[in-house]
């Protein structure tokens, strides 16, 4: 599957889903049930409804407080500073399912990382004010249960309204989009539409951030599905809304997997320590948007010996991670270029406690990993891990099959 998002008003939390549930209604008791989960405070409520505005129809996303009732209002009257280890914390303790709550985690940490950029702060350490409200927070739980229950799903956007003037924010009265917001959308195309305000707020930039979307919708594929998300503000002559297109790509009866597009970075280097160079590399690996590290001695000129990595990161991050890798290494140029790649579809499950990763493999069914991490202590030396692997990954198949 592929999903468009179609930023005509703009994007926001609530907009994202609100286009997706009002286009995959099937999800939205699993995202009420998932925002519960993730800790909703006693007699607050969350629920998509029906809405009709600007002669169209689709959805709107409320998180609504004991003391609104049923008015639909969303509460920024009363915003919290919760730090980015609070949150994360809430969520590790929290009886969401483990991918919905990796998922969430990661965006969450995006967010800390932009936050931090901007205001001088480690990630860690940033307090969270606009998006510390449990509205956001139910959007950005809400988001990470859609995106998990869409799987292998592809993503692209339309170019994004850039908006303008001043939006008050804890911070003072600042541009718009917000300096953490701007981040964010580094290397997303922007336009500007004439209308001013905040066009893409924070949850919503973090979310388009999350989902590394692509700037081409896919050709050939069959439109399955169409949702409209309203946000809460009403525009001058255009509608405040986020369309959501789904197509059926038919991927795995015409290639081997699913289609993105990632950015290589590659580079040399024969002057830094082999320890130095390890601890280098695992602090890319832990980089946003770092897909994979990998490293290989080669043979320079003079016949030097020296180490040839070669990273994989999301395309709209390719500059900050370039920026790490001079950062890291002591490599003095690089070289990069953009790549389309085949993924097979594959999910995370738990099965007896060991997370498991299903892959669906053409023509072939399906297989699974266990994580390593989680057999690791099992006792019995070699042939302990290797029951439980086994144990775990048979259960996770089976899991897979009563699903299908």
């Amino acid at each position: 599957m592929h999903v468009h998002l179609d930023a005509i008003g703009g994007v926001a939390g609530d907009m994202f889903l609100a286009a997706m549930l009002d286009a995959r209604p099937d999800l939205v008791g699993g995202t009420l049930k998932a925002i519960r989960a993730a800790g909703l405070p006693k007699g607050w409520t969350a629920e998509a409804v029906d809405h009709l505005a600007d002669g169209l129809t689709g959805r709107r996303f409320y998180v609504v407080p004991p003391a609104h009732g049923v008015s639909h209002h969303h509460p920024h009257e009363h915003h919290h500073h919760v730090a980015f280890r609070d949150i994360r914390a809430m969520f590790e303790k929290s009886a969401l399912d483990s991918g919905v709550k990796a998922r969430a985690i990661a965006i969450f940490r995006l967010l800390a990382e932009a936050e931090g950029a901007v205001h001088g702060q480690e990630p860690e350490d940033v307090h969270f004010h606009e998006v510390a409200d449990w509205d956001s927070v139910a959007d950005i739980v809400g988001a990470a249960f859609v995106i998990e229950a869409l799987g292998g799903a592809t993503w692209s956007v339309s170019a994004l309204p850039l908006g303008g003037g001043r939006v008050k924010t804890a911070h003072g009265m600042l541009p718009v989009p917000a300096p953490a917001t701007a981040r964010l959308l580094e290397g997303f195309e922007m336009l500007d539409d004439g209308i001013a305000g905040e066009r893409i707020t924070p949850t919503g930039a973090v979310i388009l951030k999350a989902l590394a979307p692509t700037r081409r919708r896919p050709t050939g594929a069959v439109l399955a599905a169409s949702g409209t998300g309203f946000g809460a503000r009403t525009l001058p002559g255009l509608p405040n809304i986020l369309r959501a297109l789904l197509f059926e790509t038919g991927a795995a009866e015409t290639t081997p997997g699913r289609e993105s597009e990632v950015a290589v970075i590659a580079f040399e280097v024969d002057d830094q320590t082999p320890e130095d160079l390890a601890a280098g590399l695992d602090k890319l690996r832990a980089e946003a948007d770092v897909l994979d590290v990998t490293q290989a001695a080669v043979f320079g000129k003079k016949g030097r010996l020296m180490m040839a990595v070669q990273l994989l990161c999301r395309a709209p991050a390719v500059e900050r991670v370039a920026a790490a890798c001079f950062a890291e290494t002591t490599t003095i140029g690089l070289r990069w270029h953009l790549a389309r790649r085949f993924e097979l579809d594959r999910r995370a499950v738990t099965a007896g406690g060991v997370r498991v990763k299903v892959v669906s493999r053409p023509g072939s069914g399906a297989t699974a990993k266990a994580e390593m991490d989680d057999i690791r202590e099992v006792p019995g030396g070699q042939a302990g891990r290797a029951a439980a692997r086994g144990a775990a990954e048979a259960g996770a198949l089976r899991d897979k099959k009563t699903k299908d």
